[in-house]
């Protein structure tokens, strides 16, 4: 048998390419409650949809030279915008999970 003498350093000694101390994970919290694309909900744009259909067609009628029709949903449209804003805001706000 033979026999082979090695000092304790040289038995032990690996080298270490990894840093002795592992990074520590950390928690980081965003500024922005919510996010953009909560904003994609079918209500949302269904009912924004509606109101630039709406615009369009008034739009159409003016180039028609319907005036009084134009003057009618003028009238309307300074009620139900308003509404329908604050609605979808309050809608929006209510099922929004944060």
């Amino acid at each position: 048998m033979r026999k082979t003498y090695s000092t304790f350093q040289k038995f032990f000694h690996k080298p270490s390419f990894k840093p002795s101390t592992k990074p520590r994970p950390f928690k980081t919290y965003s500024f922005v409650p919510f996010s953009p694309l909560a904003m994609l909900d079918p209500t949302i744009l269904t009912i924004g949809g509606i109101i630039l259909g709406i615009a369009i067609i008034e739009r159409i009628l003016e180039r028609w030279g319907v005036i009084d029709l134009v003057d009618q949903f003028g009238k309307i449209m300074r009620l139900i915008l308003p509404v329908t804003f604050y609605s979808a805001l309050i809608y929006f706000f209510a099922t929004f999970m944060f």
